[in-house]
């Protein structure tokens, strides 16, 4: 009979490299706002600038906004899509949130977005990580690599900064 508290052999090392492998992705963008003003037009205001004609789960039409701990589409028939649940929230500086758009949160990854002050108005770093929590890591990042920058691109105009 087997030992009820064995523990089954380690995996080989190849096997068990992968989505952990999978550096962070980082995004900044730099605003011609102070700290605090650069927070609230992330935050409050995100139905203004995301392009939700490329990047949301219902499309043109849709809102998207941030709502007590969740980040929320809604269409425009009214149905509702949670993009992530924030479980760090420090105004003006930074939040972070499970990230999970069109799917659920068994299936989530990590964003933490960060705003400093710098030389010319507020940096804001977008860290994407955690992707051993998606369920193709490869390709979710992949597809973040392409949409983030095009994301902050608009937030970025939306607050006076130049675009690329």
């Amino acid at each position: 009979m087997e030992n009820l508290f064995s523990h089954p052999e380690s995996e080989p090392e190849s096997a068990q490299q992968g989505s952990n492998d999978l550096e962070p992705l980082i995004v900044c963008v730099v605003v011609p706002s102070d700290v605090s003003h650069a927070f609230q037009g992330f935050t409050d205001h995100p139905h203004l600038w995301w392009p939700l004609e490329e990047e949301s789960v219902y499309g043109a039409g849709s809102h998207v906004e941030f709502e007590e701990n969740l980040i929320l589409e809604t269409a425009e028939d009214g149905r509702t899509s949670v993009w992530g649940t924030i479980d760090d929230w420090q105004p003006p500086l930074s939040f972070h949130a499970s990230w999970y758009p069109a799917g659920t949160p068994l299936w989530s990854t990590e964003i933490r977005v960060v705003f400093s002050a710098v030389e010319n108005g507020t940096e804001v770093r977008l860290i994407h990580d955690g992707w051993e929590g998606a369920e193709d890591p490869a390709a979710s990042r992949a597809s973040y690599a392409e949409g983030w920058p095009r994301v902050l691109q608009r937030y970025a105009r939306f607050m006076g900064g130049a675009v690329a």
